[in-house]
């Protein structure tokens, strides 16, 4: 079953079960989907790599908003961008913690030969398309930057 057609199942459950935010979370889903899948130059179906890409967007975009609607003082809208960033990533594949990651861009780094921090540049290009959708950018890009240093 593809992700499009999960998602329009999840949405009929949430919708009798009556369940705000994850509607919410999906419809999001659902929206984010639509618009990649009739972007100029986009494929008829678009590929799993497409979907991770579309619900990484989401969640960053949710994570951001939250991070400023907590600064404002803003209890009410950070819960809602919560709830729908718990939703979304119930999709995603799970995620590496920081000792997963390390492991792995050590490996990468003695692959690509990196020595310095010069180096960075391959070492993430290789680690972004080996490790995507498995963890967020800025995470790997922090660790290259210790390792390398």
């Amino acid at each position: 079953m593809s992700l499009t057609d999960e998602i329009n199942q999840d949405i009929k459950q949430a919708m009798l079960a009556k369940q705000e935010a994850k509607l919410r979370g999906l419809r999001a889903i659902k929206s984010a989907l639509l618009l990649a899948k009739t972007e100029k130059g986009a494929a008829e179906e678009i590929n799993e790599e497409t979907e991770i890409k579309v619900l990484q967007k989401l969640v960053k975009q949710r994570k951001e908003s939250a991070d400023i609607y907590q600064a404002q003082n803003r209890p009410d809208l950070y819960q809602i961008e919560k709830e729908e960033m718990e939703v979304i990533e119930v999709y995603l594949p799970k995620q590496m913690d920081k000792a997963e990651i390390e492991a792995f861009i050590k490996d990468v780094i003695s692959r690509v030969g990196a020595t310095s921090v010069k180096d960075m540049g391959k070492v993430m290009g290789t680690a972004n398309k080996e490790l995507a959708g498995k963890a967020d950018g800025k995470t790997i890009s922090e660790v290259v930057k210790q390792l390398l240093a």
